[in-house]
């Protein structure tokens, strides 16, 4: 696929980062903007992150690539419209978000970056709009073991409790409270600290930065709305469709999405490579940008020549 398919709009990214909004469907969307030239990077976070959870990568990128971060509609700095009424919460929805954005801003194809959730999303926009992908990086990919799918291989405690708690959930003073009592700074880094295998990374500034998005109006429905969506695509669903290839990087401590089933969706054609990253959990962006950032720019580097002078 050739890089330049696009005619590349206004703005373009600059050296210095900046935060942007773009309209889409009648809803601002935030987005972070960094790099004035090479290949386009669009990173998508995971379940109640924001474009902020790749600050430490967007500026190692932004030397030789075009660097964007897009929060989903939802998420992060993003509108967060009322569930059903104003927009459903799933991969399509997001995967069609990617896409327009890709389209409408970046202006040409794109190395998709996701995160847990992310990467669900960004392989969806990749499989429906094939022409807007250069190539996609999934970093520790939700495996989705809640879908309802996947509950005749669960004990059957979870068989029963996992409906029963999306019920409960959809009570909407229950949802509420559940959801303030996890909405709380002490909680988020009691979660945090399940999910990173480096506890150092998990600092006051990242509490902060999922923390204000939560306390907005609409988060409270969004989140419900996600703990109770599980139908919808699997990795596995979407991995034989991709028409572009694929790098897939894993920590190795992940609690939350074994490292064993994350090589098992590496043996499908589209996968190129499967890096596990020893010592790291959920989040390696965050835990370990030393790690992952060269890998990222090798990757995409590489690609980008091969691309060129096949072009």
């Amino acid at each position: 696929m050739s890089l330049t398919a696009f005619t590349p709009p206004a703005p373009s990214p600059t050296s210095e980062g900046k935060t942007e909004t773009w309209m889409w469907r009648g809803f601002p969307i935030c987005y972070h903007v960094q790099g004035a030239y090479g290949a386009a990077v669009l990173f998508v976070h995971g379940f109640g992150a924001s474009w902020g959870h790749w600050r430490k990568n967007i500026p190692a990128l932004a030397t030789h690539c075009r660097c964007y971060a897009i929060d989903l509609i939802g998420f992060g700095g993003s509108a967060k419209p009322s569930p059903n009424k104003q927009i459903s919460y799933t991969f399509e929805t997001w995967g069609q978000q990617i896409a327009d954005f890709c389209r409408q801003v970046i202006g040409s194809p794109v190395f998709l970056v996701g995160n847990s959730i992310g990467c669900i999303a960004a392989m969806q926009a990749a499989v429906d709009n094939p022409d807007i992908a250069a190539g996609v990086v999934l970093i520790n990919c939700s495996l989705r073991l809640l879908h309802e799918r996947k509950l005749a291989n669960m004990s059957l405690a979870r068989r029963i409790g996992a409906p029963l708690l999306q019920n409960l959930l959809a009570i909407k003073w229950i949802g509420s409270f559940f959801f303030k009592q996890i909405a709380q700074p002490n909680a988020v880094r009691k979660i945090l600290l399940q999910a990173y295998k480096r506890t150092e990374a998990v600092t006051d500034e990242l509490i902060d930065m999922i923390m204000a998005p939560a306390l907005e109006p609409g988060a409270t429905d969004v989140f419900i709305a996600f703990t109770r969506y599980s139908q919808g695509p699997l990795p596995e669903d979407l991995l034989p469709l991709l028409s572009c290839p694929a790098l897939m990087i894993w920590g190795a401590e992940d609690p939350w999405e074994p490292i064993a089933l994350g090589k098992e969706l590496a043996k499908f054609p589209a996968v190129q490579k499967f890096i596990p990253l020893e010592g790291v959990g959920h989040c390696p962006q965050d835990e370990a940008p030393e790690l992952v950032n060269p890998i990222l720019l090798e990757w995409i580097l590489g690609f980008t020549e091969k691309t060129t002078h096949a072009d």
